[in-house]
């Protein structure tokens, strides 16, 4: 059972907590997290989703969840990553490169510089059917197909130039 921490509009925490699965209380927000390994030919680490999951069988990005109750975003981000690929970094240093506002909540996205061997990464069964290295095209490619998450291509291509920026460096 994971308890998620309810924010009002501002992103402020509140005292309140609903259980996940359960209807999120209207008027309150919760905050979620993703994370974009871009490595150092400009691909983007993707993971496809396991068939047991929402969205079932598609490719997304790096990886990404819900922060739990007590958590902050950068402690999430932390956590994600290596529950579902077995990449330990420490976030304590690094802040979202972006904020996305959602109707039920706030979406961090943290943008980062790292070759990792997708034959070391330890995938975490029940969430986790791959995961594999791509360009902009092959992803934008698989989008089209209706294989990858339905993030807008603006967005998806925001991620890359993003991954340009020589702010995020390597880690």
């Amino acid at each position: 059972m994971e308890i998620l921490d309810l924010y009002d509009r501002e992103r402020i925490k509140t005292d309140k907590t609903y259980q996940r699965g359960t209807a999120q209380p209207k008027g309150f927000y919760r905050l979620v997290v993703h994370v974009c390994i871009f490595n150092s030919r400009g691909k983007l680490l993707i993971q496809q989703r396991t068939y047991n999951k929402k969205m079932p069988g598609l490719w997304d990005v790096t990886c990404g969840g819900a922060v739990s109750t007590g958590e902050t975003s950068s402690v999430a981000a932390s956590r994600e990553l290596f529950e579902e690929l077995g990449v330990a970094i420490n976030f304590k240093d690094i802040r979202p490169s972006l904020t996305v506002n959602f109707a039920h909540g706030f979406d961090d996205f943290y943008i980062l510089h790292k070759d990792i061997d997708t034959d070391n990464l330890v995938l975490q069964e029940e969430e986790v059917k791959d995961a594999m290295w791509e360009s902009l095209e092959g992803i934008l490619k698989l989008r089209r197909e209706g294989k990858f998450v339905a993030y807008k291509e603006s967005f998806i291509k925001f991620l890359f130039e993003l991954s340009k920026d020589n702010r995020y460096v390597e880690i």
